[in-house]
């Protein structure tokens, strides 16, 4: 199998890029974000594959990085979720937004992507929330409040920390991931006043 090619950008396509290996072009299907990455034509390129062998075709799709590439078949683990599908999600949103969505099962946002109505943004951030890769860079300590928080079992200072920048306008996710680097910077037994001070200079960043 091919994972990874190293060419010249030859021409483009609707969905895809031709690149020239050593005189040889491949045709590799991207997302829409990775081909505007990507540079003009006799430009040198770089791109992570995956392929798919099927009996009457062998398709190539091509990603910036391994972890996007990883994210495309995590997607299509997900019921009603294909190839097609998983690329328009990477075209709408960066692989940390993703790994921000399912963390804080934020299905409005994956749901901004083309052809994903609701029911398939809920499976997506549902059955991924286990699964999100380990060098996505988000903090386990999110997922876990806002698990807890949607159970009702977070501290009283957490959930009245969140509960106050929620008041001051924060969304209900950034306030969450705010308090979760709160708690893992100031320590468990913080008191909410401590609490809300530091998820404000989180939100400062």
């Amino acid at each position: 199998m091919i994972g990874k090619l190293k060419g010249v950008i030859d021409s483009y396509g609707e969905d895809y890029v031709i690149l020239d290996v050593s005189g040889v072009g491949y045709q590799v299907h991207c997302s829409a974000r990775t081909l505007q990455a990507l540079p003009a034509p006799g430009e040198p390129a770089t791109l992570s594959i995956e392929t798919y062998v099927r009996e009457d075709q062998i398709k190539l799709f091509g990603f910036a990085t391994d972890m996007e590439r990883e994210w495309f078949r995590l997607l299509q683990t997900v019921q009603g979720v294909g190839a097609k599908v998983a690329l328009s999600v990477l075209g709408t949103l960066k692989p940390s937004e993703l790994a921000s969505a399912v963390a804080m099962r934020d299905k409005a946002m994956v749901a901004r992507t083309p052809g994903v109505g609701p029911k398939v943004a809920e499976r997506i951030v549902t059955e991924l929330k286990d699964k999100v890769p380990a060098f996505s860079a988000v903090d386990p300590a999110v997922a876990h409040l806002v698990g807890s928080l949607d159970e009702k079992r977070a501290p009283k200072p957490v959930a009245d920390a969140v509960s106050a920048l929620v008041n001051l306008g924060y969304g209900q996710p950034q306030a969450a991931a705010a308090i979760a680097a709160a708690v893992h910077s100031a320590g468990e037994g913080a008191d909410t006043a401590t609490l809300i001070r530091q998820g404000l200079k989180e939100l400062a960043r």
